[in-house]
């Protein structure tokens, strides 16, 4: 997912593009992974007050219809709108597979490895195909001439264990990253 909001815990998950045709059918720009929550009859909102109901979904051509909107002069006015989703419908509405995680659950988690904390998790970052952590350097660790931030993928054999609930990702390998960075 794109980067969020976090003062009023709103994830940018798409955005809608120009028109294409007369019948008010929009180009759509997905912003996260989860394309499955994309469906008929599904809400979002384009603002903190504004929600739109999506009445076709066509994700092979990257197309869609909102709601009571049936022509080229109306559907203008959503050109480069985003839609957003709150933390709740995202937990709702997208389905993770073992060893998965939202991105917004990883980001403040201390970092650990053999008990030492390295530091907190600022962001997540996809280069290619592969995800990083985003890591700010614990301060004592910046003190002693480390960098003040620094990347470790987070796949195997880096990822060990992840605890969302006690905020806390224990790592292997990430103190080599950090003196080599």
């Amino acid at each position: 997912m794109s980067k969020q909001s976090s003062n009023n815990k709103l994830l940018h998950i798409a955005t809608i593009g120009k028109t294409v045709g007369i019948k008010g059918d929009m180009k759509f720009h997905i912003k996260c992974d989860f394309p499955e929550q994309f469906v008929k009859g599904s809400t979002f909102l384009i603002n903190k007050k504004e929600s739109i109901m999506l009445s076709e979904v066509d994700l092979d051509r990257g197309l869609v219809r909102i709601n009571n909107i049936t022509n080229l002069e109306d559907a203008k006015k959503f050109t480069n709108a985003k839609l957003f989703t709150t933390y709740e419908d995202t937990r709702k509405n997208c389905h993770l597979e073992e060893g998965e995680y939202f991105w917004f659950d990883l980001e403040d988690c201390e970092v650990y490895e053999d008990s030492k904390c390295l530091g907190v998790v600022k962001e997540i970052e996809r280069l290619n195909s592969t995800n990083y952590l985003s890591i700010v350097t614990y301060e004592s660790l910046v003190q002693n001439g480390l960098p003040k931030s620094f990347l470790v993928p987070f796949i195997e054999p880096f990822k060990v264990a992840v605890d969302v609930d006690k905020k806390r990702i224990t790592l292997s390998g990430a103190m080599d990253i950090l003196e080599a960075s």
